[in-house]
């Protein structure tokens, strides 16, 4: 099935769709090193919230699970595109910083012209850094900046995190193993020792492709915002994949998923009655440049408070954005509270029972 489907679809209907195709619903995806790779990439800025979007999408899984993945290196956190850390399948690191590395290092330059970061310093940093993890060795963040310090290479003000990145985002190092909630710092070819090979057009293709199949129904411009590759660069490269998609309209806007998800148009969307505790980051929110067809823009400072950058954890009732929710306390097995918009409009019991089992599900990742 690919083309276009002829059903009408609502906001809501794109919504639950959205939750289908990330594996929010359903039966869910099947481990942790395949959700992270069904998801291409998952924004993992905050490191808690990160762990919980895995181990929402995987059905069983706890909270060690996700973690041993990033300690076995079957799941990478690194900077692959939008100068954000996402987690990543560590096959496709290298291929997807191919596509978007150079792009950022233009962005920043003024930055690191501002910081006294030149290409030499970086090479200096590079050089000295991969002499101390060279067989298998690893630093902290902090240890890393002592090397840099001792090199002549000063780390304050931001300068050394800003070396650290370009570091990473050229392939010369990556995050690695766990020490406690902080990840070691590690050779990329060691901890990496096996990466595909795509060519631009090819990568953006792929990219497009597996962006559509696990965030669909999408845009071209969700695409190219998500991605931060130019859209001259996107549009000729989709029309190789364009084929295996589905389009639907909503209002005049054309999106894309998979025939998998768009199947449900004809069988029934599931997840009318779902509520889902999401965490701060998650990409059911972030994944997308236009964020109306999930959360009422009069919501949207609730979220984002004063427009921080620091998004809270989300209540999805139905696949839509309808609250925010905190854990009272510090221990395991603090309460769940929830925060609706529309407090005059209290989940009903069916939600209500939903709601129980979200946290229930919640609580016990942390528990394993």
């Amino acid at each position: 099935m690919a083309g276009t489907a002829s059903k009408r679809v609502s906001r809501k209907l794109l919504g639950r769709l959205r939750l289908a195709s990330q594996g929010l619903l359903g039966p869910g995806l099947g481990s942790v090193p395949e959700a992270v790779r069904w998801m291409t990439a998952s924004q993992a800025q905050d490191f808690q919230a990160a762990l919980w979007a895995v181990g929402c999408r995987v059905p069983g899984s706890g909270l060690t699970d996700v973690r041993a993945a990033l300690d076995e290196g079957s799941v990478v956190r690194s900077w692959p595109m939008r100068g954000t850390l996402h987690l990543v399948a560590p096959e496709d690191l290298r291929w997807m910083l191919g596509l978007t590395a150079d792009r950022l290092t233009r962005s920043i330059a003024g930055r690191h012209r501002e910081l006294d970061i030149t290409w030499a310093d970086i090479e200096k940093c590079r050089d000295v850094a991969l002499e101390r993890v060279a067989g298998g060795g690893s630093l902290s963040r902090t240890e890393l900046f002592a090397v840099f310090e001792a090199a002549g290479q000063p780390t304050t003000g931001q300068r050394g995190v800003h070396i650290l990145g370009t570091l990473c985002r050229h392939g010369w190092l990556v995050q690695g193993p766990l020490a406690g909630n902080q990840q070691l710092l590690v050779a990329f070819d060691e901890w990496i020792p096996e990466s595909r090979k795509l060519e631009r057009q090819e990568g953006i293709a792929e990219f497009a492709l597996r962006y559509f199949r696990s965030h669909g129904p999408a845009t071209l411009r969700d695409f190219a915002w998500w991605t931060q590759i130019p859209l001259t660069d996107v549009r000729p490269a989709f029309e190789q994949v364009r084929a295996k998609l589905v389009e639907v309209e909503f209002g005049d806007t054309s999106y894309w998923m998979s025939p998998e998800t768009a199947a449900l148009l004809d069988d029934g969307v599931p997840g009318q009655r779902s509520v889902l505790l999401l965490p701060g980051f998650d990409e059911f929110l972030l994944g997308y440049q236009d964020r109306s067809l999930v959360l009422a823009p009069e919501h949207a400072n609730k979220i984002v408070p004063g427009g921080n950058g620091v998004f809270k954890k989300t209540i999805v009732a139905g696949g839509e954005v309808i609250g925010t929710w905190a854990r009272a306390g510090t221990s395991r097995s603090a309460a769940v509270v929830p925060e609706l918009f529309d407090e005059s409009r209290p989940l009903g019991a069916g939600a209500g029972a939903a709601f129980t089992r979200a946290v229930e599900r919640y609580v016990s990742f942390l528990e394993h």
